[in-house]
């Protein structure tokens, strides 16, 4: 026991649990090129198209379909906005954000002896953002239950001596013990008993039941999470061309990935002098990682005006580190106390492995001349395949590798997307649907949107602007053991800017 343990104040602490649960296992494996203007305002649909740099990272063979060598970079201001409600009352929280969607390059090698029938080489290089994770989310509303039960949850089953400072200990040292040597859910019972959120059911160093200490049944509650970073893939692309209707490619792609997360949650207890009146419990996440895939992919011509297209990204294995942070204050109802639990100690949670699924896409276009286009896309990407690992435990993860099993599923999209030419003008537009990852849409429910764009060829550049509109709605638990769900519908608003040129 800790009895027999000198501890010291810390600034760190390496957790023996694990910060990932089943939202952060999609986020991390779910990506969407917003990419060039001209792939977002046609929704994506390029897997039969090539032609495009974002189009490279969907299927390696877009390369070779270039003509010449050339660049594009991409700005685009991304406006998230998050309507929810919580306890029947309506919130709002709206993000918007400027970021690098895209930079990068194609070299086209021509074949010098014409009877060959490799027609040209490719060279790619290219940077994708593939996800934005900068959003605000607040909801607001009156619950019938206490964050406290949050707290007695977690502390269930841990013993009484391991939550009461000993002698010459602070909460900073105690709270770094427990998460070196119990895990996180031991820090959430210190803080709760600390906190006088609950109370042991006997006052003896052996006691593992524990009681809420508040009373009330009206508690006026405010939740917030404001949420950054971004995951992006780097492509190393080679294509070639054989004959005039078989184009080929292979893609190496290195992922990057930083999420920050922040929440809060606040109570008022409207109960008269209460024992507890006023609760704020603050989090904060910081979640790092870097990965590898691969890719293959072939575009065939038939005939002059139809294409298809077949496309195959490896899973990605990633490497992640997580840091969490906690905060909790307490007030009494007349304010004769007012505890504030900041044990200012970073838990440093072991570098772990996450391989995300595999993805499969096809495509189909059909070309009207120098007119325009039409293209057709599906994908397909079965989530219930995430497995996370640590090298030298392989039972840290068991539960939520059956999590992810028994509650995600196979989710496919379709996207179709098209183009009028005039002249040197571009006209251009695109929807798409997206299955959810969920078994259980009302976790997370379909993603459904559309597109929009217009483009001008100046010769040796091209100036493209990108519009698309996405929403989703979703349900999510706060804090387990709250009696109110969190529901929210999300809509993304993308707007994007292209420069292209020859190299």
């Amino acid at each position: 026991m800790k009895k027999n343990i000198l501890l010291l104040t810390a600034l760190m602490a390496v957790g023996i649990s694990f910060a990932q649960n089943l939202q952060d296992v999609v986020r991390s494996s779910s990506d969407e090129p917003i990419g060039t203007a001209r792939y977002l305002a046609m929704s994506g649909a390029f897997t039969a198209l090539g032609g495009d740099l974002t189009s490279i990272g969907i299927n390696p063979a877009s390369s070779a379909v270039f003509l010449s060598s050339s660049g594009t970079i991409t700005l685009g201001v991304l406006d998230n906005v998050n309507n929810s409600n919580y306890g029947n009352s309506q919130a709002r929280g709206i993000d918007t954000d400027i970021a690098l969607n895209q930079a990068g390059g194609v070299f086209v090698f021509n074949q010098p002896n014409e009877n060959s029938k490799w027609k040209k080489f490719t060279l790619g290089l290219n940077y994708d953002n593939t996800n934005n994770y900068d959003s605000y989310i607040v909801g607001k509303g009156t619950s019938n239950t206490s964050i406290s039960n949050f707290f007695l949850n977690e502390a269930q089953g841990i013993p009484l001596e391991l939550l009461q400072l000993q002698d010459g200990e602070t909460i900073a040292s105690l709270y770094s013990f427990l998460g070196e040597t119990e895990g996180v859910s031991a820090q959430n019972a210190l803080l709760g008993y600390q906190g006088f959120l609950i109370n042991a059911a006997e006052e003896t160093p052996e006691n593992s039941v524990y009681t809420n200490a508040v009373n009330g049944s009206s508690f006026d509650q405010e939740y917030a999470k404001e949420t950054a970073g971004y995951s992006g893939k780097y492509t190393l692309n080679v294509g070639a061309q054989y004959t005039d209707n078989l184009y080929f490619g292979v893609n190496l792609n290195t992922h990057t990935l930083e999420y920050r997360e922040r929440k809060t949650f606040l109570e008022n207890n409207n109960t008269p002098n209460s024992n507890t009146a006023f609760v704020l419990f603050e989090e904060e996440l910081i979640s790092l990682g870097s990965g590898f895939s691969a890719q293959v992919g072939a575009i065939a011509k038939i005939k002059n005006n139809i294409r298809v297209g077949l496309s195959y990204e490896t899973p990605t294995w990633y490497e992640i580190s997580e840091e969490t942070t906690q905060f909790l204050r307490t007030a009494s109802g007349n304010s004769e106390r007012d505890i504030r639990l900041d044990p200012r100690v970073i838990n440093v949670f072991q570098t772990h492995k996450l391989k995300t699924p595999g993805k499969l896409q096809l495509g189909a276009a059909y070309i009207f001349g120098k007119k325009g286009l039409i293209s057709l896309d599906y994908s397909v990407k079965d989530y219930s395949n995430n497995t996370l690992r640590i090298s030298n435990n392989k039972t840290a993860f068991q539960s939520l590798n059956s999590e992810i099993s028994n509650e995600l599923t196979t989710a496919s999209s379709i996207k179709i997307g098209g183009e009028y030419r005039h002249k040197k003008m571009s006209f251009r537009a695109g929807a798409r649907l997206e299955e959810s990852p969920y078994k259980d849409k009302d976790t997370l429910d379909d993603l459904n949107g559309y597109s929009l764009g217009f483009g001008y060829n100046f010769g040796n550049y091209t100036f493209d602007l990108g519009y698309s509109f996405a929403e989703q709605s979703g349900s999510q638990t706060i804090y387990n053991g709250l009696s109110n769900g969190f529901n929210t519908e999300s809509k993304q608003n993308n707007f994007i800017l292209s420069v292209g040129f020859n190299l």
